[in-house]
């Protein structure tokens, strides 16, 4: 028996590694490693919770080999493209996308290989009610006074949206009207150039507003006076002031306007300044004088002393 298996050995291995060869040949050529390209979504996980997510795309294109079978029975959505936020903190952030594939496929190449995150965390602001009263009531009345049901209202969004808001706005319209009424009008929130900012929750989204319709009375513009404190930190100085508006109509009898050229504002505080800064500040109004917004935004420019 070994004899039989010895006789010609080199011949039979020869023959056998013939075998092989071709059987590898016969494979290849019936079902060859091929490459192909699917565009797929990208999931994130283990995103933080409180924060605005964005990023610069939200697909990637991953390149893979394998048998030209495996290809008849997969699908774009067998494969896994997917960045895990963990660890990750506020801020601007490349992160590598990492993928996941069906046995027997090769990952070549993904494209592009990270994504750009921003992480921005969402914050809540108190801010006051500005009233914007438009229109002219009937002939021979004006409005008295504005009366908001809230003074102030909660702004929520990502940080760097909110700290662009300066004003939340209720537009009141007074044409018209001859009589006393109430109206609710929603509320939106505007930058410094009184352009609307989006992104941002406002709670609430409206307020309720009683109008006040007065007859036989005079109107008559006037400055603005801020009051300041005398508590600036010793080593700062004013270097000036802005008043929006720098000037306001007041209402009331014809004899009580008439001495007044100005009116002033509460004492603002100054303490812990030591940058320019926006303070909203109510007006002290004489008995009898009425204004449609009793508030104003103080701009004050403080700078160290030399």
């Amino acid at each position: 028996m070994i004899n039989l298996v010895q006789k010609n050995l080199p011949a039979k291995i020869i023959a056998l590694l013939v075998a092989i060869v071709l059987w590898f040949f016969v494979m290849s050529d019936q079902n060859p490693s091929m490459d192909s390209s699917f565009s797929i979504p990208v999931d994130i996980v283990n995103a933080p919770d409180g924060y605005k997510i964005s990023r610069n795309v939200d697909t990637v294109t991953l390149k893979v080999r394998g048998a030209r079978s495996l290809f008849a029975t997969t699908s774009a959505s067998d494969l896994k493209a997917y960045v895990d936020l963990k660890g990750i903190t506020e801020g601007r952030h490349a992160v590598k996308i990492q993928s996941i594939l069906p046995p027997g496929f090769e990952l070549l190449e993904t494209s592009p290989e990270t994504i750009s995150f921003s992480i921005d965390k969402i914050i809540q602001k108190q801010i006051p009610v500005e009233l914007a009263v438009a229109g002219a009531p009937e002939t021979g009345t004006t409005v008295g006074k504005v009366l908001p049901s809230v003074q102030s209202v909660t702004i929520e969004g990502p940080g760097s949206v909110i700290d662009t808001v300066t004003r939340v706005i209720a537009n009141v319209n007074v044409a018209g009207n001859r009589s006393d009424f109430s109206v609710t009008v929603p509320l939106t929130a505007v930058n410094a150039d009184g352009k609307e900012v989006e992104s941002v929750k406002i709670m609430p989204q409206s307020v309720d507003v009683v109008v006040a319709i007065v007859k036989g009375v005079a109107k008559k513009m006037v400055g603005i006076k801020p009051v300041l404190g005398s508590d600036l930190p010793a080593n700062y100085v004013v270097n000036g002031m802005k008043f929006d508006p720098d000037k306001i109509e007041i209402t009331g009898d014809q004899k009580l306007i008439d001495p007044i050229s100005f009116i002033e504002t509460e004492k603002i505080s100054l303490a812990d300044i030591i940058k320019p800064v926006k303070k909203d500040a109510k007006l002290v109004l004489p008995a009898g004088i009425t204004v449609t917004n009793d508030t104003i935004t103080v701009t004050i420019d403080v700078a160290e002393k030399k």
